[in-house]
This record gives C-alpha cells, structure tokens and sequence, in this order.
C-alpha cells in the first residue's frame, strides 16, 4: 500500500481552540465507496466548533472538517460517479477535511463544475446545501410563495446570506437579524428585504410591524437558546419553526400546549445529513446549489482567510460572531 503524509488538524480531548492541534498523518488507499482527495481549501462551519468543544461528543482522537473542494487522487471500488483527476467539492460525514489528503466516503463527493472555483466550492457546500433544503424543502404548511414574509436569524453569516439570496430569487420577503449594524447592511444587500438589528430592536415588535401584525410564515433559527422561544411570537397561525443550530445554546423543551395557545404551531429540528443520507438526494441538491451559483444567482462571500496553522485563531473569531459570510482554511 502506497502511503501519503499530509498535514492535518486533530484534537486529543474536546474542549478550546488551544486543544487544536496542526500533525502529521499517513493516509493509505481508499477501500470500497471510498476516495482519496487531495484539498485545495477547506470550509470553517459552527458544527466544527460544537464538535470541538463537545456539545456534540465524539471519539478521540477526532480530525476536525466538515466541508472541503480538492482533487480526486484515487477511487475505491464501488465508486462511479468520481475518477481520479476530478474536481470535486463536498458536505460529509465523517469529520476530517482539516487537512491537505485524506480517505473519506465518496457517497457525498460531488463534481464541482468548471464554473465555481476550488474556494468558492469549499466555501459553500455545507452552508448552501443547508440554505437549499431550508428554504427548498423545509416549509410550512402550504408551502412558500412569492410575497411569503419568512424570518431568519443570523442572516450576515454564511448559511445566512446564502438564504437571503435564495429567498430573493424565490420571491420571498426574507426579514434578517443580526447584531451589528454592519451586518444588517450587509444581509440587506445580498437580498434581505428587511433588517433587525437584535441588539438594539425588540425583534418580535419589529416582525409584527413589518408584517401588519400577521407574522410571518415561517422562523429559520440556527441561534437556538437566546432567539427560539420568542420567535414563536413572530409566527403566524400554522407557521413553522425551523431550529438547525444552537450557537447560543441549546434550546429548553418546548411545551405541547404553548404550541397550541400561540396559534397550532409547527417545530421542527432539522439537520443537513438527514437530507444527504443518499447518493441521489445529495447530487440532487447540489445540483441546485450549484446552478444557483453558477448563474449569479447567488455569490458565496469568502470573509476570512486562515492558514492551516492558524485553525485556533479561526475558531476564536467564530465563536465570538467576529465573522461575516464563509470562512476558508487555506493551504
């Protein structure tokens, strides 16, 4: 067996940014659905912090990274829809993309297009493809329409100013918080038709003025503790809540009957893997992604840049909000 170093990111013990820690690794050949892929630039989501820390706990010792572009080095048997040569660009379980190679699960590697550049692919796959089965497949009851008011907190980030601009081009009257200034300027001009900053506004009392005290059809909530319970305030009868994160928090049980009392609500909890649990339903979904972006439809905004070696630093300024848009690692 031929075997590669690469340089990747791993922690021994969950807890702060100072357990990252930049090794050495040998990679192999990839087995049965598998691939070897060789990055180009590696994506930043929160899901890396979480796992980190430990919200969400798993085995030691773990290799960060959850979205990435690079090129195919090798295929395993089993896998057709990839050759050596490649581009490609993914949102995958296992973690691991913190690094320059590694062996992964093909079943959620896609081609990425000629079009869209190895750093706008690594930047948008996780938080496109979320923003695409949010918007795409997660509405409330009766679907969504153009002129349909919907809310999503923290609009200036990547999922979110990816969501601005679908929802433009669905027609939807996307209403967008955030907690500058600064960043309501910016989900204002990537296609929110409302802003809120949440650090100076009552958010409920702005939503119920926007909307002539209807409320809105639907909440998209990835802020979890410190937004859910009054964004169901903001919900017209029926309306969906759609929690897909917990950045401040996570979020308390919801009470059956508050459900009832506030206008026979819909909650659900949702998350990206459920959605590509398939080779079909990812390659379905990146489709679309990819078509959006291929057309300007929607421009994914690179923000931040960080070196491989500064993966800490990285994680310090997304846990404090520092960032707007994508962050990448580059190599």
């Amino acid at each position: 067996m031929t075997l590669t170093t690469s340089k990747a990111v791993r922690i021994e013990r969950h807890g702060g940014p100072e357990e990252l820690q930049l090794v050495s690794v040998l990679v192999g050949e990839p087995g049965p659905g598998e691939i070897r892929i060789r990055h180009k630039a590696i994506g930043l989501n929160f899901i890396d912090i979480y796992q980190r820390s430990g919200r969400y706990p798993l085995p030691m010792p773990l290799q960060l990274g959850m979205e990435a572009s690079g090129v195919v080095e090798a295929v395993g048997p089993g896998v057709e829809h990839l050759r050596p040569g490649d581009r490609a660009a993914y949102a995958s379980q296992p973690p691991g993309s913190y690094c320059e190679v590694r062996v992964m699960p093909a079943l959620c590697v896609c081609k990425l297009p000629d079009a869209i550049s190895f750093e706008t692919g690594a930047a948008m796959m996780l938080k496109g493809l979320t923003a695409q089965y949010l918007l795409r497949r997660t509405q409330p009851q009766g679907g969504l329409q153009p002129g349909d008011f919907v809310l999503f907190h923290a609009a200036a980030g990547g999922v979110g100013l990816i969501a601005c601009q679908w929802a433009r081009a669905m027609g939807l009257r996307l209403i967008g918080t955030a907690g500058s200034d600064e960043k309501c300027v910016l989900a204002k001009a990537q296609g929110a038709a409302f802003v809120i900053n949440y650090a100076k506004e009552d958010f409920v009392a702005r939503v119920k003025e926007i909307t002539a005290g209807q409320g809105v059809k639907a909440v998209y909530d990835s802020v979890g503790q410190d937004t859910f319970e009054r964004s169901l305030d903001c919900l017209r009868p029926f309306g969906l809540m759609a929690s897909f994160g917990q950045a401040s928090g996570p979020v308390a049980p919801v009470s059956l009957p508050v459900l009832a009392a506030k206008g026979s609500l819909y909650v659900t909890r949702q998350t990206l893997f459920t959605h590509i649990a398939t080779r079909q339903s990812t390659q379905a979904m990146a489709d679309e992604l990819f078509a959006m972006v291929a057309s300007g439809q929607i421009e994914i905004c690179i923000d931040q840049r960080f070196g491989l070696a500064d993966v800490a630093q990285a994680h310090r300024a997304l846990a404090a909000r520092k960032t707007t848009g994508s962050t990448l690692l580059t190599l």
